[in-house]
């Protein structure tokens, strides 16, 4: 296969991070879904992705519940690229990478959850279309997922499972201003979820969920999301407009929950952030270890930091308390600004 320049460095960080944190290496999986993506030998070109804007768009990821795992999102293709072959893309590498991880039957399971966002009906009117994730552990691929852009309306909940439907129609009737952003269908090798996030379009207020929470049976976990993200954002409790993602699923357990906090649109979040949440996951000290980790495998050989933190997030179920995850923008991958490129 022909290697382009910028897809060789993207595949040697990937290999880097894999080598430091004990992994199989996703470069070899997610191979050619980057030398279709990085096929411009100008990085600058990718500044505009919807992932990650000003950097290139391999978004790494630490979760608490899957700690010894490298994530890894990617928006796939050039940047020039329609959103409905990004869809279509992403639908192919899904479909080859559920066959390989759990065979036939959880293909044709994907095929039923996908159908109404990749097929005739799916919405022509896309932007970005689609992303992709993986999770990989020492054993190969753990974790495939798709990130399909949603419309508005009734578009974003024809399709859904009945069991998820009834959960965002709750969360819809409770909590004000939510637009609906993707849906994510993903499969782990003994398993398959389907979710759906929105944005909060209006500021929301921490307490103001815990209605819509106590209709899904999750009322007693409002209290622990309060308390780790007013101790990371130095006591904010209302959040701006725009500042937050709340995802929505159905599985085993019950109804899940997702807040996701975008750091770029607080206003003042302490400098002192990591170390705040690290006070905060002290008691659990082998997700510590496993954020450190993480953190080392990420650093630059010449640096001293990973990059810079976009997100923070916290899931929860009936079962499962608060558990965090940080999404990650890799000082190896920003690009510089217009003013940089200047002088």
């Amino acid at each position: 296969m022909f290697t382009h320049p910028l897809a060789n460095r993207v595949k040697h960080k990937l290999s880097r991070w894999a080598d430091h944190l004990n992994t199989a290496n996703p470069a070899g999986d997610l191979e050619p879904l980057l030398e279709r993506t990085f096929v411009r030998d100008d990085p600058a070109a990718y500044g505009r992705n919807m992932l990650m804007p000003m950097a290139l768009p391999v978004e790494p990821s630490f979760a608490e519940d899957q700690p010894d795992k490298m994530r890894i999102t990617l928006q796939p293709l050039p940047p020039e690229a329609p959103g409905i072959d990004r869809r279509d893309t992403v639908t192919a590498a899904m479909r080859s990478f559920v066959n390989g991880l759990a065979g036939r039957e959880a293909v044709r399971w994907f095929d039923q959850a996908s159908e109404p966002h990749r097929g005739f009906h799916g919405n022509a009117a896309l932007n970005y279309g689609a992303f992709f994730g993986t999770a990989h552990d020492r054993n190969g691929l753990h974790t495939t997922k798709v990130y399909y852009e949603t419309p508005e309306g009734q578009g974003a909940i024809d399709g859904l499972p009945p069991s998820l439907v009834r959960v965002v129609m709750t969360a819809l009737q409770g909590i004000p201003g939510l637009k609906p952003l993707f849906t994510t269908i993903a499969a782990r090798r003994d398993a398959g979820e389907q979710r759906l996030t929105f944005a909060c379009t209006t500021p929301l207020k921490l307490s103001d969920l815990q209605p819509t929470l106590d209709v899904l049976g999750l009322g007693h976990r409002l209290g622990s999301i309060m308390q780790t993200l007013g101790l990371v954002l130095g006591g904010k409790f209302d959040l701006p407009a725009h500042s937050t993602l709340l995802a929505f699923g159905h599985g085993p357990a019950g109804p899940d929950f997702e807040i996701y906090v975008l750091l770029s649109a607080i206003d003042d979040v302490p400098p002192s952030f990591l170390s705040l949440l690290t006070m905060g996951l002290a008691e659990r000290p082998r997700s510590l270890r496993a954020l450190e980790r993480w953190m080392g495998a990420l650093t630059p050989d010449d640096d001293y930091w990973p990059g810079r933190f976009s997100i923070v997030s916290l899931r929860t179920n009936r079962v499962s308390p608060p558990r965090v995850s940080l999404y990650l923008r890799p000082a190896e991958f920003e690009l510089p600004t217009p003013e940089q490129t200047a002088a």
